[in-house]
């Protein structure tokens, strides 16, 4: 069955739009990794929660750790610290991390439901 990882990220209530923006900009770098089934980032609602959740499913556990281990992963996070350059000129400084801190959670799923036609 499939694994789940969330990464439980902390972020002062301002810098939400930031982080959001940060992940959109890289979405589209797992969708064709060998393994990876789905990516949700989850803004907090109530008002004791403060922290983000990045959910990740894979297929296995291998195939995480392969995009963990390899240039993926790497490649993704440099790009949340510094957006990439192109023909209208070189890169930005290096950003300041938004998160205060993160704890990853990691789950094997044992049952799973879906809607119907999706």
């Amino acid at each position: 069955m499939s694994v789940v990882k969330i990464n439980a990220l902390e972020i002062p209530p301002q810098a939400g739009d930031e982080i959001v923006k940060r992940f959109t900009a890289r979405m589209t770098s797992l969708a064709d990794v060998a393994g990876f089934e789905g990516f949700e980032l989850l803004r907090p609602t109530g008002e004791t929660e403060t922290r983000w959740f990045v959910y990740t499913r894979w297929s296995d556990q291998a195939s995480y750790e392969a995009w963990r281990d390899g240039d993926g992963a790497r490649a993704s996070h440099a790009q949340s610290s510094t957006e990439q350059g192109d023909e209208d000129g070189p890169a930005e400084s290096p950003r300041k991390p938004v998160s205060m801190g993160a704890t990853l959670l990691e789950f094997e799923v044992e049952v799973s439901a879906a809607a119907s036609g999706i």
